[in-house]
C-alpha cells in the first residue's frame, strides 16, 4: 500500500548596558565635552549590548492542539511548534524528547508565517518533529495533525478512496484553526502558509496547491492485493468529492511524494515547489514516479535527489529502542547517515520557505 508509514514526533533580558563613563572629570564646565558629542557613542554601546543579547535563532515553544469536531467531521489531534521568548529547553512527550518548551509565550509584537506538516499513511504529528523544530527556531509557526482514519492510532480508512479527499481537507481545517482559534493566532500571517508533505502527505500538499488527482492511478496497487477496499471502489467508480484548492498556500515542499497526477492534472499548480526524492524509494513510492512529477509540473521545482536514501530516510533518526521495535523504518543503506542527511534536508527546507513565505 502506498505510503504505509511509521507510528512515531527571546532570550531573557540581560542587565542594561552601562552608561558611558564621563572621561573628563574637570570641575570646569567649559572643559566637559558637550552632551551631544556623547549621543552617538551611547547609541552605539546600547546597540552593541542589545546585539549581544540576541540569540542566533529563536528558542522553540511546543504545545498540543485539538481541533474540535465541526459539520459532522471528527476532532483532530495535533501539535504546534513556534518561536519562544524563553531560553531553549526540552520537553518529554512519552518516549519522545522534543526540543521545545511547553506553555512558552512567543515574543510580543511579532508575526510569523505558518507551515503545516502532513505525515504519510499511518504516521503521526510527531513524525517530522526535527523539521518542525528547525523551522520554529528560524521564525516559523509549524503545526501538524494526525489525519483521520490514516494515522498510527486509527488506520480504518487508509485503504479507501475517501481518504484522498479527507486528508487535504484535514489540512485546510488545520489552517482555519491556527489562523482563527489558536491561542497565539494574532502572531500569524494568515494568508502566507507553507506545506511540507511526506509520501501521501506530498499528495495532500499538491491538492491544496491546485493539483487534480487521477485516483484510477491507484489501480496497479490492486495487482495481487485486490482486498484493498479502493480496488472495488475504483471498479464501481465511487470517486470521492475532492476539496477545493486552498489559496492561503503559497509554497510547498514534497518529500518522496505519492504521485497520482497526470501532466494536465498538475497544470493549476502555480506556487513554488521543492521536491526531495529518495534514490531507492519504498512503501509504494517509486523513484521514477517522483521524477515524472518533477517533469510534469508547470514550473520547474527545486529538485533534490537524496543519494543512498530509502523512503523512510525522511523520518527522524531512530533511537536504539525504535531500531529494535521498528527495524524496517530505521534501516538505512550502508554508509548513509540519516542524522547528517536531516541536517541538510532541514536547512534546505528552511531556506526554501524563507525565500517564498
Amino acid at each position: 500500500m502506498p505510503g504505509n508509514l511509521h507510528a512515531l514526533s527571546a532570550a531573557r533580558p540581560g542587565p542594561a548596558a552601562p552608561r558611558p563613563r564621563r572621561l573628563d572629570r574637570s570641575p570646569c564646565p567649559a572643559a566637559r565635552p558637550p552632551r551631544a558629542r556623547w549621543r552617538p557613542l551611547r547609541a552605539l554601546l546600547l546597540w552593541l549590548a542589545a546585539l549581544a543579547l540576541l540569540p542566533a535563532a529563536h528558542a522553540t515553544g511546543f504545545g498540543l492542539i485539538r481541533i474540535p469536531p465541526a459539520a459532522g467531521l471528527p476532532a483532530l489531534a495535533g501539535a504546534v511548534w513556534y518561536p519562544c521568548a524563553a531560553p531553549q529547553g526540552a520537553a518529554a512527550l512519552g518516549p519522545t524528547t522534543l526540543q521545545g518548551l511547553l506553555a512558552c509565550d512567543p515574543p510580543k509584537h511579532r508575526q510569523w508565517p505558518l507551515v503545516i506538516l502532513s505525515h504519510g499513511s499511518g504516521g503521526s504529528y510527531l513524525g517530522h518533529r526535527d523539521t518542525a523544530e528547525t523551522l520554529a527556531r528560524a521564525g516559523f509557526v509549524v503545526a501538524a495533525i494526525e489525519h483521520r482514519g490514516d494515522n498510527a492510532h486509527d488506520m480504518a480508512r487508509r485503504g479507501h478512496l475517501d481518504v484522498f479527499a479527507s486528508r487535504p481537507g484535514d489540512l485546510s481545517r488545520l489552517i482555519d484553526f491556527m489562523t482563527e482559534h489558536w491561542r497565539y493566532a494574532s502572531h500569524l500571517i494568515p494568508y502566507n502558509v507553507g506545506v511540507f508533505g511526506y509520501s501521501r502527505g506530498g499528495y495532500d500538499a499538491l491538492v491544496l496547491a491546485g493539483a487534480q488527482p487521477d485516483l484510477s492511478l491507484l489501480t496497479p496497487f490492486c495487482q495481487g492485493a485486490a482486498s484493498i477496499p479502493w480496488c472495488g471502489e475504483i471498479a464501481r467508480r465511487a470517486w470521492p468529492v475532492l476539496p477545493e484548492p486552498d489559496p492561503r498556500v503559497k509554497a510547498i515542499v514534497l518529500a518522496d511524494p505519492l504521485n497520482l497526477f497526470s501532466r494536465p492534472g498538475l497544470a493549476r499548480v502555480d506556487v513554488p515547489v521543492q521536491i526531495w526524492a529518495s534514490q531507492f524509494g519504498g512503501d509504494g513510492i517509486v523513484p521514477s514516479d517522483v521524477t515524472a512529477l518533477q517533469r510534469n509540473l508547470p514550473r520547474d521545482p527545486d529538485y533534490h535527489l537524496a543519494k543512498q536514501a530509502s523512503h523512510h530516510a525522511f523520518l527522524p533518526a531512530c533511537a536504539a529502542q525504535q531500531r529494535k521495535q521498528l527495524p524496517s523504518l530505521c534501516r538505512d543503506a550502508a554508509g548513509f547517515d540519516r542524522q547528517a542527511f536531516h541536517q541538510r534536508l532541514n536547512a534546505s527546507v528552511k531556506a526554501f520557505f524563507q525565500d517564498h513565505l
